[in-house]
């Protein structure tokens, strides 16, 4: 039987403020760095994106802010409370119209 490593509770009231906004590019911060899940909090600046890129099996939803995320080339505006779902292997991509935060939740598999 594998050896399962016990992780704490974490509780985050208000994930958006670990958010940095820096002016020379997206700084995600990790919430979860786990071999099979990572959980990143992520702040753009006003113009700034993540290029489209292929990923994980990943969840994007959005705190604040709005923006334009491509799944595919299929674009979808973004506000708070949406919530984007990008299949393995697609291509994603991110670009603040307003200072934006989201979190991501990418399966490590």
């Amino acid at each position: 039987m594998p050896e399962i490593t016990q992780l704490p509770a974490v509780y985050y009231a208000a994930p958006e403020v670990l958010a940095v906004f820096d002016a020379t590019g997206p700084r995600p911060q990790f919430l979860v760095d786990s071999e099979k899940l990572k959980v990143l909090v992520v702040g753009l600046k006003p113009g700034q994106q993540l290029p489209p890129h292929p990923e994980a099996l990943a969840v994007y939803h959005f705190l604040s802010g709005c923006g334009l995320m491509t799944v595919n080339s299929e674009p979808f505006a973004v506000s708070a409370g949406a919530v984007v779902i990008a299949p393995p292997g697609a291509s994603r991509g991110v670009v603040a119209e307003s200072q934006l935060t989201f979190l991501a939740v990418k399966s490590g598999i």
